[in-house]
């Protein structure tokens, strides 16, 4: 399945996210790439207060930081295998 994370560079929780996202990708299969709300009047306006922003291509769904790995195995439907 296809992710985005919207975030900017020197965002500090978007950061954090990055580093949630990366310890579970190597658990599950999942494709995540990054957007630059900067680079993009539209994307500021949507996500500029609410980043970082986990967003499922598919269908849209959205997840919020702050989220951990048990959050982030449980947005993803999937049993969190780190306990």
């Amino acid at each position: 399945m296809a992710y985005v994370l919207y975030g900017t560079s020197a965002c500090h929780l978007c950061e954090l996210a990055q580093q949630v996202i990366v310890e579970v990708a190597t658990k599950v299969s999942m494709d995540v790439y990054l957007e630059d709300i900067s680079e993009s009047d539209t994307l500021v306006e949507q996500y500029g207060t609410r980043i970082p922003v986990l967003k499922e291509e598919h269908s849209g769904r959205e997840l919020n930081w702050p989220f951990n790995h048990s959050e982030l195995f449980a947005w993803l439907n999937l049993r969190d295998s780190t306990s």
